[in-house]
């Protein structure tokens, strides 16, 4: 007899146990008696291994078969391998291992005869910080009975000689003698859910992140990938579940009849969350104390069975990402047209006074001053704190559409635009009236009004005309909500999120590595509740951030997170973000689920999808925030891009119980033409055939579908004709600008009308 033990209980082992019995095991024992839930069991040592070989004289054979053999060699591989699998496989289990060995299992067995356990493969190489081995060996589940177990047993010292094991010691230069295998025998957990966490972002790099991985059933399908789990961010400290992206599931492993076979995931679980929030942050704490108890980070297997969790595996994490380098900004000077004219595109009706305040960039937005006229070579979403102090705004760039031009008339403020080089022939602190009906700009302080013209000009014409056809208003500023909200619209149709962000002013990233993010929620809730509350119950279509690379650069932080891209528009941004990033998705997710606790007539509008995966995909992620638990709450899609028109069926069929179509960006990726580009923005023209086409066909499939469409473009604010195409095709709503709201009604009930 060796003086080493056969067999050793998981109460009798610790992390410098691997020699005797391989990493797997020396880290079972050593969290078992760490306090952590593991299952329990023992371990056949490495003792018993090398007695086996020797009881049937294996080792000469064995490694005179491995010492010639080319690994780069497919069939010479696996002919090797096969060829000491069956020596192993057909060996005898020497008679005082075979009796130790059942001897332990009975005692685990307990009142039960026979217990059904897992049997797992522990190689002493494996689980090292260096190589973690990970997978090269087997598993075998649901063993019961004697006779199995041993069978199991000699199977996974077997695998030790699996041609991806021999494979993967040749390349991380591991002498096949140094490698020994201990097999661990554990008591069977199973699990209706099970999954594997890491205490670190392996991918990322991220410290702050704890990574948990979940699918229906017992675990050996997420170690083989054989199905997509879900995926849970957790951060470390606060335990804040930064992200949940929900998998639809469509097949498990479970036991049936004393065998483990592949079943079909009921359908009424296939794309529900697989275990709760609370367990969620209850394994993220275990596996950040599992990393602090090891000085590492841990990849850890766990397993759910009858609500309790249980810990079956850990090893320290192997593929930690190098670190991103750092990019280079790109700071370059902005260019400005020369020629020196004072009249540009009317962009916002009324007329603005003051002295003129020249930015070049958004970081110069505190010298605005209230009552100031800002001057801009353009605008973006991070210019607004100054917007909303302005007289009146002019811009070298863009046209009727651009950003400028759009948040002007929501904020009710004179604006003109595309004048070239406004920036070049004003002056600072120069005294100038802006008529922004006409696109003129005059020296000195115009016209005064009377007091009784003033009140005439801010008195309400709101009309009380009723439609079939929804009248909806674009907004963006919770400032106004409770003035529009007076008006004679149905609802807001598209309350952009990137106006309250900027206002927020840190760049979402950069508040959850702060541990700000709940203050980021919160601001985020409050201005949303604003809307909720003063259309209460009309309908309220927030559009998710669509945030651009070069904007969101500009927010605090910004230029940590966000690459330097040669065309944003058509870069990082709208759906694809929120699937790249679903932690900083789910804050917004967080702040819409605080909001419809209180007023359920929020919603939520996806922007710039660019195929109905991605949306299926952006739509998980929504389920998993529980939005869709009440029935109330409405799912809607932006459609912006040719690829949304030209396949809206397949959209329909992802989920949604609505569209709005974003013209102003619809008619540029149709027409090849930049409306913020002022050479070339007197092209851009949502009235041609091509446009029309699109509109229509999106509106007649989804009156097919039974699916709400609506318009939130510029066009439908400025082309009379237009509406009354879009109420004979049947559109369900429009969504306009504040400041034709009446003009539009009026020409929707007259189109009703005729009909």
């Amino acid at each position: 007899m060796s003086k080493l033990p056969i067999v050793v209980n998981f109460r009798d082992i610790g992390k410098s146990d691997t020699p005797l019995v391989g990493g797997k095991g020396a880290n079972l024992g050593e969290i078992y008696n760490a306090g952590f839930p593991v299952p329990p069991g023992f371990a056949i040592t490495v003792v018993g291994y090398d007695l086996f070989l020797k009881e049937n004289d294996l080792i000469n054979k064995i490694y005179s078969t491995l010492k010639p053999l080319d690994v780069n060699d497919p069939a010479q591989l696996e002919q090797a391998a096969g060829k000491i699998r069956k020596l192993i496989l057909n060996g005898k289990i020497p008679d005082e291992v075979a009796q130790k060995t059942i001897s332990a299992y009975k005692k685990l067995s307990g009142f039960m005869k026979n217990a059904l356990v897992a049997v797992r493969s522990s190689a002493t190489a494996e689980d090292m910080a260096g190589t973690s081995f990970a997978g090269q060996q087997e598993t075998f589940l649901d063993i019961k009975g004697e006779a199995n177990l041993l069978n199991a047993v000699r199977g996974c010292w077997a695998s030790l000689f699996l041609g991806r094991s021999i494979y993967y010691r040749v390349e991380n230069k591991i002498p096949h003698e140094k490698v020994k295998i201990s097999v661990v025998i554990q008591k069977m957990v199973q699990s209706e859910v099970s999954g594997v966490m890491f205490s670190i972002d392996p991918v990322k790099n991220d410290k702050d992140r704890i990574i948990i991985e979940s699918v229906w059933g017992l675990g050996e399908m997420i170690v083989q990938g054989s199905v997509v789990p879900d995926t849970y961010v957790v951060q470390k400290d606060t335990f804040a579940i930064l992200s949940k992206e929900i998998s639809d599931q469509s097949i498990q492993l479970v036991k049936l009849k004393n065998k483990t076979k592949e079943v079909e995931v009921p359908k009424r679980l296939r794309d529900k969350q697989k275990i709760t929030d609370k367990e969620i942050v209850a394994l993220a704490k275990f596996s950040d104390k599992l990393q602090k108890h090891y000085y590492f980070p841990q990849d850890t297997e766990w397993a759910l069975e009858n609500g309790k969790l249980y810990i079956v595996q850990t090893r320290p994490v192997t593929t930690v990402a190098q670190t991103a380098k750092s990019v280079k900004l790109n700071k370059g000077n902005i260019k400005i047209a020369e020629a020196p004219i004072l009249s540009g595109s009317p962009a916002s009706p009324g007329t603005g006074t003051g002295p003129v305040r020249i930015l070049k960039s958004p970081k110069e937005i505190d010298k605005i001053k209230k009552g100031d006229v800002l001057v801009a070579p353009m605008t973006s979403p991070d210019y607004v704190p100054a917007m909303k102090k302005s007289a009146a705004i002019v811009t070298d760039q863009g046209g009727q559409t651009s950003h400028a031009a759009i948040v002007s008339r929501e904020l009710g403020i004179p604006c003109v635009v595309g004048t070239e080089n406004a920036t070049k022939t004003l002056k600072d602190g120069q005294i100038v009236t802006v008529d922004g009906e006409l696109g003129k700009i005059f020296l000195g302080a115009g016209i005064k009004k009377t007091e009784e013209e003033k009140a005439e000009a801010v008195k309400p014409k709101f009309s009380k005309v009723k439609t079939a056809t929804k009248v909806y208003v674009n907004l963006a500023q919770p400032e106004r909500a409770g003035e529009i909200a007076k008006m004679n619209v149905d609802g807001v149709g598209l309350l952009r999120a990137e106006f309250m962000i900027a206002n927020i002013g840190i760049h979402p990233k950069e508040a959850i590595k702060r541990k700000e993010q709940g203050k980021f929620i919160t601001k985020l809730s409050n201005d949303l509740l604003a809307f909720c509350k003063a259309f209460y119950p009309r309908p309220i279509i927030y559009r998710a951030t669509d945030f651009k690379t070069n904007e969101y650069r500009s927010l605090a932080g910004g230029k940590f997170w966000e690459p330097v891209e040669p065309n944003p528009m058509l870069g990082f941004r709208g759906a694809f973000r929120y699937v790249a990033n679903p932690e900083v998705f789910n804050l917004e997710l967080q702040a819409i689920k605080n909001v419809r606790e209180k007023y359920e007539n929020l919603h939520l509008m996806i922007p710039f999808v660019r195929s109905p995966e991605e949306l299926s995909r952006v739509r998980r992620l929504v389920a998993s925030g529980g939005l869709f638990e009440k029935p109330t709450f409405k799912f809607w899609m932006m459609v912006e891009i040719p690829v949304n028109v030209i396949q809206i069926e397949d959209f329909i069929k992802v989920g949604i119980d609505g569209v709005s179509i974003g013209s102003n960006d619809l008619t540029m990726l149709i027409e090849g033409t930049d409306r913020d580009n002022s050479e070339v923005a007197s092209e851009f023209n949502e009235m041609t055939p091509a446009v029309l086409w699109a509109l229509k066909r999106v509106i007649t499939k989804c009156d097919e579908a039974g699916v709400t469409s609506s318009i939130c473009g510029q066009a439908p604010s400025e082309y009379e004709d237009l509406v009354k195409k879009l109420v004979r095709w049947g559109i369900t709503s429009v969504s306009i600008n504040p400041d034709s709201v009446d003009r539009v009604r009026g020409i929707v009930a007259e189109a009703e009308k005729e009909i």
